[in-house]
This record gives structure tokens, C-alpha cells and sequence, in this order.
């Protein structure tokens, strides 16, 4: 990659992927022991930000621009090296400010900033962009992503005009939130992991064909798949059709991606027989998270999912954990951005089966909620399975190219 320290980068996120689980080992302490020094909603705010700024956003931008240096000039790739540096110290701004004060002045501030980093980066990517063949399998998935991830900030920018206005409807305060994470994790995260996965793959008549008819369906379904989110208001029919046929259309969509993909998957020779398995892992959970949310068009279903609070941080782990994170690593380890020796493949091991706990735990939480059930000693279990969580992406970073 030209002029751009990637490897830099690489133990950078990497770092910040183990800050995000080490935020996440200290929530669950504080609700199994106690930590009265740190202020939960604080941890919850800065663990979410960071990990949507610090490490998703930061890794995704880095390797997309790495993909970019295939077809642009050098001079080109060394200016974003500036809109990293400013994007990672946005990031951990807003980590120090939100576990200081939650949301205030200053969190809010460089939260602001962070989407106008975005923007920035957007714009000089779309431009550069232009370079890249249109007959690439990832152009068009890079940029529909950028548009989405620019497009999320308008649920921000809602909330931030009610905060100000000081007239906060309940209603409208949740499907803002909820319009910043559609966008966010089925937009931005969604397109731009799956223009890195299709760059993986060897091009052939009918992936090609297969991968632009997948790309169209999610592109026109996107918009309308927000609707899932607030299933909980009171929606005219034909808006609640528009959020069936959504459903519908992404599962057939994910359907003929996967089923084109799985052929030209297994003979690329980089893919271990056990990285083969943890890309089988994703699939299942991409496929899990599409059936889910067709399951959630049915009312009792709905309300059951929002009703109960362990249900909804399962499914947001589903999806930022097990299937964004999870694919990361497997892409960085796939590509020789992650030292490949026994002891990272051991660590990704580990960390893969914290995922594996950590999702069956809070499933099992919120199943056994429906009958208002306590599972005996839950939060010690969800401790003990952060623990692993930390350690798995520690291992990662700390034997990350060191060839011992």
C-alpha cells in the first residue's frame, strides 16, 4: 500500500478493537460486582462511539483505501494518512469525554466532528474512486456505503435539533437513534464488508452477474429496511408492506450472494481450512440476523423484541460483534494483515468462541425473559465470558506480527 503505513494502521484498530472489549469487560463488572467510581451510562455511551468510530469505521476506511492503491497514484494515498490521524484522535477524544461526562459539551463536540471526518473522507474517496474499473466487484459496494454512512448522520443531527429545541418525543428520539443505526450498521458496515469480501473472490461470469443482481437488491431494500426498526409504531398498511417486501428481498438478496460466492470462495488458496470455518461462522450469522429480522414483521415477535432489553443487545452484538468484527479479523488474518502464526490463530480461536458465548448467553437471557425467568448467575457468566472476549483480541494485538 503505497505511502500508508498500514501495518501501523492494522496494530492501531487492532488496539482499539481491545479498548472496545476491555469497555465492555468493565460494564459487565459493574453489573455483576460493583465499580461506583465509573457511571454505567457513561461506559455505555463511550463503548458504543469508540467502537463505531475508532475501530469499525477507522479499520473500513483504511482498507478500502488499500484497495484504492491498486489503481491510483501514490501522491493520492498519502494525503488520507492526515484523515486517519485526525479520525483516530476524534475517536479517542470521544472515548476519554464520554466516560468523564457522558453526553455533554465536549463528547458531543468531537461526536460531531467524527461524522464531519466522514464526510471528509467520503468526498476524497468518491473522487479517487473514479479510477478504480467499473468492472470491479467492490466499486459499487464502497460507494453506496460511503452514501449511507453520510446519510446516518441525519438521524444525529435529528436528535442533536431536539436536545437543543428541548421538545423530545419519545417517538421521534427513538427512530432517530434507530435511522443512525440502520444506516450505520446495515449501510455503511454492510456495503463496505461486502465490497471487501467480493475482493476476495475471482471474478467469473456469473459471480459478476450474481454479485451486481445481490448489489441492486440490498441497494433498493436498504431504505425501506429502516421501517423494520420502528415496527413498533402505529404504520399506515401499506408502509408495513413496504417493510415486509424489505425483509423479503434481503434474504433472496444474501440468498444468491452467498450461493454465487461459495464456489469461487473455496478455491482461493489464502483461506485455511480454519479460516474457512470462521467465514462459515458469519454466514450462518448473517443469515441468523436476515431471518430474524424477517421474523420480526410479525407483530407478537416485534413487540417480544422490544419489549426485552437482553434481545435487543443480542442482536446489536449479532451483527457489530459477531458478524462486522468477526468478518474484520477473518479479512485481515485472510490477507496477511494480522501475523499469521499458532499463536494469532490461537488468540482469533478464542476470541471467535467468546462471540459464540457471549451471543448463546444473552440469546438464552432473553428467551428465558419471555416467561420472566432468571438464568442463576447470568452477569457472572457474561463476565467471565468478556474476560475471554479481552483476552482473545490482547493475544491478537500483542503477538501481531511478531514472528515467534
Amino acid at each position: 500500500m503505497k505511502s500508508l503505513s498500514l501495518l501501523q494502521w492494522i496494530k492501531i484498530t487492532l488496539f482499539s478493537l481491545f479498548l472496545v472489549a476491555l469497555m465492555g469487560l468493565l460494564m459487565r463488572y459493574k453489573i455483576a460486582f460493583e465499580l461506583p467510581f465509573l457511571a454505567q451510562k457513561n461506559l455505555q455511551h463511550a463503548h458504543s462511539h469508540f467502537a463505531f468510530s475508532g475501530w469499525v469505521t477507522q479499520l473500513l476506511m483504511v482498507l478500502m483505501v488499500r484497495y484504492l492503491s491498486q489503481y491510483t497514484s501514490e501522491t493520492k494515498i498519502k494525503k488520507y494518512n492526515h484523515l486517519f490521524w485526525v479520525n483516530i484522535i476524534v475517536a479517542y477524544s470521544m472515548l476519554i469525554s464520554f466516560v468523564i461526562q457522558g453526553y455533554g459539551f465536549v463528547s458531543i463536540l468531537f461526536s460531531t466532528l467524527s461524522i464531519f471526518v466522514f464526510v471528509w473522507f467520503a468526498l476524497w474517496f468518491y473522487q479517487d474512486a473514479k479510477e478504480i474499473p467499473s468492472h470491479s466487484l467492490s466499486k459499487k459496494w464502497f460507494l453506496l456505503s460511503l452514501f449511507f454512512g453520510v446519510l446516518s448522520s441525519l438521524g444525529t443531527f435529528a436528535l442533536a435539533y431536539m436536545m437543543a429545541t428541548k421538545n423530545v418525543p419519545q417517538d421521534w428520539y427513538l427512530s432517530s437513534i434507530y435511522f443512525y443505526l440502520h444506516f450505520q450498521y446495515n449501510g455503511w458496515f454492510w456495503f463496505a464488508c461486502t465490497g471487501l469480501f467480493v475482493s476476495l473472490l475471482q471474478p467469473t461470469l456469473k459471480l459478476t452477474r450474481d454479485n451486481t443482481f445481490a448489489y441492486r437488491l440490498f441497494a433498493w431494500s436498504c431504505l425501506p429496511a429502516y421501517l423494520l426498526s420502528v415496527l413498533w409504531m402505529q404504520l399506515p398498511v401499506w408502509v408495513y408492506g413496504l417493510a415486509v417486501l424489505a425483509a423479503l428481498v434481503q434474504v433472496y438478496a444474501w440468498w444468491k450472494l452467498a450461493w454465487a460466492s461459495l464456489a469461487v470462495f473455496k478455491t482461493n488458496p489464502t483461506i485455511t481450512p480454519f479460516l474457512k470455518i470462521v467465514f462459515q461462522g458469519i454466514a450462518f450469522c448473517v443469515t441468523l440476523k436476515l431471518l430474524l429480522q424477517l421474523g420480526s414483521v410479525f407483530p407478537v415477535v416485534s413487540q417480544l423484541a422490544f419489549g426485552f432489553r437482553p434481545i435487543v443487545i443480542a442482536y446489536m452484538h449479532l451483527v457489530l460483534l459477531a458478524i462486522i468484527s468477526g468478518f474484520l479479523l477473518a479479512y485481515l488474518y485472510t490477507n496477511h494483515l494480522i501475523y499469521r502464526s499458532v499463536k494469532t490463530q490461537f488468540f482469533l480461536f478464542i476470541f471467535s468462541i467468546g462471540i459464540f458465548l457471549n451471543e448463546l448467553l444473552l440469546a438464552l437471557q432473553g428467551i428465558f425473559s419471555f416467561a420472566y425467568v432468571l438464568i442463576p448467575y447470568a452477569n457472572e457468566l457474561l463476565f467471565i465470558v468478556a474476560i475471554i472476549l479481552v483476552t482473545g483480541i490482547l493475544g491478537i494485538v500483542y503477538f501481531n506480527h511478531k514472528k515467534i
